[in-house]
């Protein structure tokens, strides 16, 4: 069984995918998602060619903690995820991936279109690796 990572946004949804040891993230990709319903159903689609057993979608919480308007929209994507997988979701603290994820990708020299096209794989790879982390201890 393999784990997926989410970092659903507004335009683009970035999936990472563990190895099989659930030890690390083993691959990724973003799928459009301004249709809700055309993403969940493209993950659907990867969870099931990847033999997916669990899905952690990220939570972006404020950095006090709380939760706003952001996280409800992603509480309600994983809801809705849930229902068309039928695999247990599981809501993971996002907060700072994405300034993380321009960081790493800041250091290796991507700009324009191409982080564009990137920042939310590695978003969602970093939200997946804590996860994992996290599941090891």
């Amino acid at each position: 069984m393999k784990i997926m990572g989410i970092d659903y946004g507004d335009a683009r949804t970035g999936v990472a995918i563990s190895d099989l040891l659930c030890s690390i993230v083993g691959s990724t990709t973003v799928v459009p998602s301004r249709n809700t319903e055309k993403a969940i159903a493209d993950i659907v689609r990867l969870a099931k060619e990847n033999d997916v057993g669990e899905i952690v979608v990220g939570l972006p919480r404020n950095m006090d903690g709380s939760e706003g308007v952001r996280a409800e929209l992603c509480r309600e994507f994983g809801r809705k995820l849930g229902e068309a997988t039928g695999l247990p979701i599981q809501m993971w603290d996002e907060r700072r991936t994405t300034v993380e994820a321009h960081n790493i990708l800041s250091q290796h020299n991507y700009h324009g279109q191409k982080r564009k096209n990137t920042v939310d794989a590695v978003a969602a790879s970093l939200i997946l690796e804590g996860y994992l982390a996290f599941r090891g201890r």
